[in-house]
């Protein structure tokens, strides 16, 4: 298939030039496939913002990157109308949001309204000002990123708005070999004068994407995998099922937005990896990305040192493979 020839060689494209974040890579190729946006969460210099500048290199598609800062407007995103005193007529200005590929970079810098606005256009795929509504572009990815170690002067985004990512991924440090293979590539790159760029060989086109994503919908999921990430997702509802620990450590489970998108997921990650149906471990895989940010522990949970992967974890391990 041609598509997915050219999703393959955008994916080596990617992994040879973001080295030791293969997980954001893959997850990020996902996000597209899904027709979602992605929350990444990690400490800063670990590639998030060369990783979808170099993705946008590699499609047929524009970048744009906003740095969230606290006095940052919600026009500033969605545009603004300018007033021409030539003719007194008022002329729409569009703003960051029209592009296809977005870096919300610290969203958690900008206030509420701001959060609110960016977070409106992901859910909608549209923007409205005055009384006049602007669709978005059909192909159009936000990837949000998140400093975990500095919280001072931020404001945390809501569950109900966390809910509207596809996947929130955590980002780690690199191996020793992975750090070494970087400081090469930087001073390659370094001596072609191309630092944080990549070529711009455009590999795959938004016909190519669009048809990678019919393909990933035409996944074959069997009944009872399809009952297994519903009940993986319910039992964050009713955890008692499954262990009276397990009921103390739950506040709210997870959405039905969950089981959209891990049903989506687990169908790109297969289609990733060559097959045409779906496997149990597609879907563990990715439930860990999925409703990680989409549950709600009690307190006593969080004085236990209990994480949503820990809780996902514990559900993956007793509830019965089919």
């Amino acid at each position: 298939m041609a598509s997915q020839d050219a999703i393959h060689e955008l994916q080596k494209f990617l992994s040879a030039r973001i080295i030791g974040q293969q997980v954001l890579v893959d997850r990020l190729l996902i996000a597209l496939l899904a027709d979602g946006h992605l929350l990444v969460e990690g400490a800063p210099g670990l590639a998030k913002t060369r990783a979808i500048k170099i993705l946008s290199q590699g499609i047929e598609c524009d970048f744009h990157r906003v740095q969230f800062t606290p006095d940052l407007l919600p026009a500033d995103l969605t545009g603004t109308e300018i007033y021409r005193p030539q003719d007194g007529s008022f002329t729409f200005q569009r703003g960051p949001l029209f592009h296809n590929l977005i870096l919300a970079d610290e969203i958690n810098r900008a206030p509420a309204k701001v959060q609110s606005a960016l977070l409106e256009a992901m859910e909608e795929r549209q923007i409205t000002v005055g009384s006049v509504t602007y669709p978005l572009p059909e192909l159009f990815l936000v990837m949000a990123t998140q400093n975990p170690i500095e919280q001072e002067g931020t404001y945390p985004l809501p569950e109900a708005q966390l809910d509207r990512f596809l996947m929130r991924v955590n980002v780690h440090y690199p191996t020793a070999e992975a750090e070494k293979e970087i400081l090469q590539l930087n001073r390659d790159e370094a001596r072609a004068g191309t630092t944080n760029t990549a070529s711009g060989q455009v590999l795959v086109t938004q016909k190519d994407l669009f048809d990678a994503r019919q393909e990933v919908l035409d996944v074959y999921m069997a009944d009872n995998l399809e009952a297994y990430l519903l009940h993986l997702v319910l039992t964050t509802r009713t955890p008692q099922a499954y262990g009276d620990d397990l009921a103390k450590w739950v506040q709210y489970g997870a959405s039905p937005r969950a089981s959209i998108a891990l049903d989506r997921c687990a169908r790109a990650l297969a289609w990733l990896a060559g097959r045409d149906y779906v496997a149990p471990e597609d879907i563990q895989i990715m439930a860990y990305d999925v409703m990680r940010h989409r549950l709600i522990l009690t307190y006593e949970a969080e004085a236990d040192g209990i994480t949503p992967d820990k809780l996902i974890g514990e559900l993956i391990a007793r509830i019965a493979v089919p």
